[in-house]
C-alpha cells in the first residue's frame, strides 16, 4: 500500500467532509446589486485555495458570506463558525492596547479563562515571530508587522478555516514575497483549510493548492487551477518555466472573460 507523503496531502487536500462549502451560493443585495451567482466551492483541511477576479466581482463578498457576515440569498454554506480566522486588507488594530493586547482579544470576547488566553498569546505571537514585541504598540510596528500581529490574533481562535481578504495588498513587494514565505510554513504547521483573496496572479500562484478565478459581478467562478508544487514552498520557484505557465494560463482566463 502507498501512503501519501505530508508534501501530497497538502497538496492534494483531504478526501473527508469539506472544511468549508459553498453550495449554490448566491447574493442580491437590497439595492439590487447582484453580487454572487451559483458558488460551489468545498475546501478540505490542507487545502489553501485563492480566489482572483477584477476588482467588485464578489472576491470579498464571498468571504463575508463564509464568515457569517453577509447572509446569503440563497443556496447553502457548511462550515465551523466556532474555529474560524478571519484577517482583513487592513489590521484593524487598537492603538491604545500592546501587541499582546491586540492579539489576545478575540479571546478576551470569548471569555476564556486568562492563563488560557495568555497562552494562546504566547503561542500566536511565537509562532508569527512577535514573541519580543509583545509590549510594543501598533505605532512602532511596520506595516509588515501589524499584519503578523493581526495574523496572531486571528491563531488564538484555533481556526479549521482561515479566511483572508487581500492581508499583504498595501505593503511592499519584499516584504509581500517574506510574509507570502511565512504563511506557507503557517499553513505546513497548521493545515487549516483556507481561502485568500488576492488581486496578484503571482501570489495565489506561490501561495495555493488551487486557484479559483471569478467572473465580473454577479460573481462566478468561471475557472480553477491545481497547482502542484510541494511545500513548503520555495522562493525560487516563482522564476521557473512551469511557475510562469501557470501564471500565465490564469491570466489568459481572466483576460477572456473580460474581454
Amino acid at each position: 500500500m502507498q501512503v501519501a507523503t505530508k508534501d501530497q496531502r497538502l497538496m492534494e487536500g483531504s478526501t473527508t467532509k469539506p472544511t468549508l462549502s459553498f453550495r449554490g451560493v448566491n447574493l442580491t443585495f437590497s439595492d439590487g446589486t447582484d453580487a454572487l451567482r451559483d458558488i460551489n466551492l468545498d475546501i478540505s483541511q490542507n487545502e489553501f485555495v485563492s480566489i482572483v477576479g477584477p476588482s467588485g466581482c464578489g472576491k470579498s463578498t464571498l468571504l463575508r458570506v463564509a464568515s457569517g457576515l453577509e447572509d446569503a440569498s440563497s443556496g447553502a454554506l457548511e462550515t465551523d463558525h466556532d474555529h474560524l480566522g478571519y484577517v482583513f486588507q487592513d489590521a484593524t488594530l487598537l492603538p491604545w492596547r500592546t501587541v499582546s493586547g491586540n492579539v489576545g482579544l478575540l479571546a478576551e470576547l470569548r471569555k476564556l479563562p486568562k492563563p488560557e488566553r495568555e497562552k494562546k498569546v504566547a503561542d500566536a505571537l511565537e509562532l508569527v515571530g512577535l514573541d519580543k514585541f509583545a509590549n510594543y504598540h501598533p505605532r512602532r510596528l511596520s506595516g509588515g508587522m501589524r499584519m503578523r500581529v493581526s495574523l496572531a490574533r486571528a491563531l488564538t481562535m484555533d481556526p479549521q478555516v482561515f479566511l483572508f481578504d487581500e492581508p499583504f495588498g498595501a505593503l511592499d513587494e519584499i516584504t509581500r514575497e517574506r510574509l507570502n514565505d511565512e504563511l506557507t510554513q503557517l499553513f505546513v504547521t497548521r493545515q487549516f483549510a483556507a481561502l485568500f483573496v488576492t488581486h496578484s496572479i503571482f501570489e495565489a500562484v506561490y501561495l495555493s493548492t488551487r486557484v479559483v478565478v471569478m467572473s465580473p459581478r454577479p460573481g462566478r467562478i468561471i475557472a480553477e487551477f491545481k497547482i502542484p508544487f510541494a511545500y513548503p514552498r520555495q522562493p525560487e520557484i516563482r522564476f521557473t518555466p512551469q511557475f510562469a505557465e501557470i501564471a500565465g494560463n490564469i491570466s489568459e482566463a481572466l483576460r477572456k472573460e473580460l474581454d
